[in-house]
This record gives C-alpha cells, structure tokens and sequence, in this order.
C-alpha cells in the first residue's frame, strides 16, 4: 500500500477490507459545527461525552473478538489522549493497534 496516502483514504480502505472480512465496524465522524476558526473554517467536533477525546477511530467486531484501532497517516502521531484509550483497552481481552499505511500486511493478518 502505498505511504502517501492520507489517513480519511486509509482509513476507508482499512473499513472496506474489515468488512471484506466479515467484521462490524464502526466509526464515529465529526459534526460541522456553527462556530469557526481564526481563519474563518468551520470548527469540526465528535459528539462525546465524559472521556471520549481521544477514543480509537475504529472499533471491530468478528465472533469473540474485539479489536480497536487508531488510524494514522505513515507520519502521523499518536496523542496523549489517544495513547491512553489505547493503553487502557489494551489490558484486557481486547487486541489493540495503531495501524499506518505501511502496516499493511500486519492489518491483513489481524482481519482474516
């Protein structure tokens, strides 16, 4: 796969193999809100309550197996508050990645 590709395509790739598999994926996107930055964008937020920033952008379901992932450009870094959801789920029975574009044939083996 290749390593320029940004992470909303990697990220749709990853979720079309996923379910190519078999799995229940889910993915929560951003909302528009009415506000805008300094340079007069739209401010895009994920409606979540309590912990939630940082929370994986992939959760996958397949029999008994549970799997998060956070989806990551090749350079792109993982967060405080990212790493640690990851950290957290990562204690139990849970498999827990975070997948870059170059990670392609370890995604392949977590899917099938």
């Amino acid at each position: 796969m290749t390593q320029h590709i940004t992470e909303r395509e990697f990220q749709n790739t990853v979720i079309e193999a996923a379910q190519a598999c078999g799995w229940r994926v889910a993915h929560f996107r951003p909302g528009m809100t009415s506000r805008v930055d300094r340079q007069g964008k739209p401010i895009w937020v994920t409606a979540v309550q309590a912990d939630g920033k940082g929370f994986p952008d992939l959760v996958l379901v397949r029999g008994n197996r549970l799997l998060f992932a956070e989806i990551k450009s090749q350079k792109g870094k993982v967060t405080v508050e990212q790493q640690a959801w990851l950290d957290a789920l990562g204690v139990g029975l849970v498999e827990v990645y975070v997948w870059r574009p170059g990670d392609w044939p370890t995604i392949e083996a977590a899917l099938t």
